[in-house]
């Protein structure tokens, strides 16, 4: 693993045992502060024996914040008036276990035959402690800081024994499902090896990496590649499954962001922000998506046929008009393309900055 560049970062923990990472530069909380506390409920994970793969249930989590007025944001930094997630009067960005996960370690479960006790981790990731904004708008040099905390929560949750799998991922926009606006992502630590990075992994045998295959198919062709800058490549995958699906990969084979040094990072996550912005211009609208991050899985096996690289499913197929999962892709299993990859990169590469 390479090493981080220097980040500094002060560990807290609420009273709940919360755990809080504060990275940057911060302002401590204002006197009397109170963290709000996790809800107790049930948490655990069902195995399903047709399709072999594990269910989450998250009983507690009925309860969340559900888009609150801006003077009640739970992401904004704490004041005299409202104490938040964040014990901090302002900082940089800001990790801390999300009060209403859907993984808790040491939670009880509903005690039930079928049911195994939670594990793993939810994390949330707080990219600024202004309310205003997205992931596109961040600075060059938040962006570059924000890389360095993935790779930091990569580490740190890998360390986990009941973590197998580090997820990092951001849902933006209330067409998505999203219930808090401040710019922010999750990260998921798995206990097992979700489904579709599974499938993934084993579309190659031995130290065979799919993606490579795919990745140089792409540079040869040309058709649907966006752009190729600092060791990076996002392009729209010739199999896209979402009318703008976009996939972003470091050009040479790692399989996850420590792998890479500070300066590819910062270009991986700089690559990400371009697409992001590339996306609000498409249809002249803020663009509601799914990024997604697949890595190496951290469960002590090499997997050498990882390859790290993120996925953007934007939701919207035109102007004001949602791609919506229906009978054919949510029982199926079988995605239906509205667009040609080949139209939709060229759409996109349009309005690249």
């Amino acid at each position: 693993m390479r090493a981080m560049s220097r980040l500094r970062r002060v560990d807290l923990e609420h009273r709940d045992h919360r755990h809080v990472a504060l990275y940057g530069d911060f302002e401590p909380a204002p006197p009397g502060y109170e963290p709000p506390s996790c809800e107790d409920g049930a948490y655990e994970r069902r195995w399903n024996p047709l399709r072999r793969e594990w269910v989450l249930v998250a009983a507690a989590r009925q309860g969340r914040t559900f888009l609150p007025q801006r003077s009640h944001c739970p992401l904004c930094p704490s004041r005299p008036s409202h104490s938040t997630e964040i014990p901090a009067a302002s900082f940089e960005v800001a990790v801390f276990d999300n009060r209403f996960p859907a993984m808790r370690r040491g939670a009880r479960s509903s005690g039930v035959a079928e049911a195994v006790a939670s594990a793993g981790a939810s994390e949330v990731v707080v990219y600024t402690d202004r309310h205003d904004g997205a992931f596109a708008s961040l600075s060059e040099a938040r962006v570059a800081m924000l890389a360095e905390v993935w790779a930091d929560r990569y580490r740190a949750l890998a360390a986990r024994g009941d973590v197998r799998y580090v997820y990092i991922f951001e849902n933006r926009g209330e067409a998505v499902g999203v219930t808090l606006s401040h710019p922010h992502g999750q990260i998921y630590g798995y206990p097992f090896i979700p489904p579709v990075a599974r499938l993934e992994l084993g579309s190659r045998s031995g130290s065979s990496c799919g993606f490579c295959e795919v990745i140089a198919a792409e540079r040869s062709r040309r058709l649907r590649v966006l752009l190729t800058r600092g060791g990076v490549i996002a392009y729209v995958p010739a199999f896209a499954r979402w009318p703008y699906e976009v996939h972003v990969a470091p050009l040479r084979h790692h399989g996850a962001l420590v792998d890479l040094t500070p300066q590819s990072r910062r270009a991986f996550a700089r690559a990400l922000q371009r697409v992001a912005r590339g996306l609000d211009r498409l249809f002249q609208e803020t663009m509601p998506y799914m990024m997604v991050l697949h890595q190496r899985p951290t469960d002590g096996r090499p997997h050498p046929q990882a390859h790290l690289h993120a996925e953007f499913y934007p939701l919207l197929r035109d102007r004001g008009r949602l791609k919506y999962l229906a009978g054919s892709e949510s029982g199926a299993g079988v995605f239906i393309n509205d667009t040609l990859p080949e139209a939709s990169a060229a759409r996109l590469r349009a309005v690249l900055e």
